[in-house]
């Protein structure tokens, strides 16, 4: 979203192309041929599509195997953290926040980073310099590098909790972004746009926080944008072999 409202996505490149494809494929692997004709719908040439395939195995983002490739174990956990935004669980919350405070002394850069990544995919958000936390409403196991870098307790704020979200979150943002997104679904029709849009809107599910229903602001969008991918994802499951295997 542009300063104006606007909605604005970026084009997808050969490997945002194939990556999307994958990622939203169950189980993630595709014949080369049909990669290549997701790309024709976007005016990518076969040339460009199978060099990004080159690429993406050398660089283990994909593993071939004959004529099909298939994701490699690190994307198949961001493709399970895509699942996840799409369906996260949830328990009943009963007001208790969870709350991550670095106790590591001296870290390096790479695990600094690697905490940062971590806490985002918890959706954690960070109070402050190595505070982190979020209502205890969902159910994530946590990785081994946010539970050696950090002491992890239960508590709740004084103040009011719907406050305190509102300053850790950015959910009007979220919001307005999120109603863009579902209204340009609606109306996208080629295929190739309402690819691009659905693959915008996978990658904003990400940043949802998931809170509970009382921390939220009115007529939150989160649901409505769940079902629209969805929709999406029952077109393009019935229509890709249709016409990847065709020709």
């Amino acid at each position: 979203m542009d300063d104006t409202g606007t909605l604005t996505l970026r084009p997808l490149t050969a490997r945002s192309i194939v990556l999307s494809t994958l990622l939203g494929h169950h189980p993630p692997q595709l014949p080369a041929r049909a990669l290549v004709r997701v790309g024709a719908l976007f005016g990518t040439a076969e040339g460009t599509i199978r060099v990004a395939l080159t690429r993406m195995v050398a660089a283990g983002d994909l593993e071939q195997s004959g004529g099909t490739y298939r994701l490699t174990d690190r994307l198949l956990a961001r493709q399970a953290r895509q699942d996840d935004s799409r369906a996260p669980r949830t328990r009943r919350w009963g007001g208790d926040w969870e709350i991550a405070i670095v106790t590591s002394d001296r870290r390096e850069a790479a695990e600094r980073a690697a905490l940062r990544q971590a806490m985002a995919a918890l959706r954690l958000a960070e109070l402050r310099e190595g505070t982190w936390m979020r209502p205890a409403n969902l159910v994530h196991p946590r990785p081994d590098v946010a539970a050696e870098q950090c002491g992890w307790f239960t508590g709740a704020p004084e103040g009011d909790p719907a406050e305190l979200a509102a300053r850790l979150w950015d959910l009007d943002g979220w919001a307005r972004q999120a109603r863009l997104l579902g209204a340009a679904l609606d109306a996208a029709e080629e295929p190739a746009e309402r690819f691009t849009v659905a693959a915008a809107a996978l990658r904003h599910l990400l940043a949802d926080p998931v809170l509970p229903a009382r921390l939220l602001p009115k007529n939150w969008p989160g649901a409505a944008l769940r079902r629209r991918y969805d929709a999406f994802e029952r077109d393009f499951r019935a229509w890709l072999p249709r016409y990847a295997g065709g020709g």
